[in-house]
């Protein structure tokens, strides 16, 4: 049901720009990313901070689109939500001394510093890679192109990289109380 909630924004912004295009995609990925917040908050009493961010993402580009009537905008979005991700993850690392993945998941498995920096770093990379990859789709595809890269080539990179993601970590993951390898 999670993934359901996460990708809501997503998949209703690809069918209303299969059915009326791309502005009107635009104010409903706006709409339903306040609904999901407000659906998140309302069921769960708090949001994520990274979910306030996409809000605040997709407010101001998708507003810039819709009032200047340029999809540049709302094609930058993606770009600039991967990079807030890396720059997010990578200040963790370099300024704060602080590996933000394992703050967030190191309760739910034990690994040893170095696959948590490996981690870390491949997702920094991903990230980085993502934003620059989107930024190039655009300005070289046409607008349905980008959308449909958006969303099967957007998904099916991230779904690659998750599944190469859990075999590395399969391999490094420590029993509860044990030493590492």
């Amino acid at each position: 049901m999670k993934l359901l909630i996460d990708f809501f924004p997503i998949i209703l912004f690809f069918v209303a720009f299969k059915v009326k295009g791309i502005y009107f995609a635009t104010g409903i990925a706006i709409a339903a990313t306040i609904v999901q917040i407000v659906y998140l908050r309302w069921r769960h009493g708090k949001v994520e901070p990274m979910q306030w961010v996409s809000l605040g993402v997709i407010v101001l580009f998708g507003g810039a689109t819709l009032l200047a009537h340029d999809e540049a905008f709302i094609k930058w979005k993606p770009t600039v939500l991967y990079w807030l991700m890396g720059a997010a993850l990578l200040a963790g690392q370099l300024l704060f001394r602080k590996n933000l993945l394992k703050s967030l998941m190191g309760s739910q498995l034990e690994l040893p510093e170095a696959a948590w920096r490996t981690v870390n770093w491949s997702w920094i990379a991903f990230f980085a890679v993502m934003g620059a990859l989107n930024l190039w789709v655009a300005a070289h595809v046409d607008t349905d192109a980008w959308v449909n890269f958006k969303l099967f080539g957007g998904m099916g990179l991230m779904f690659l990289f998750v599944v190469v993601q859990a075999l590395y970590l399969g391999r490094h993951i420590q029993q509860p109380g044990k030493d590492a390898p």
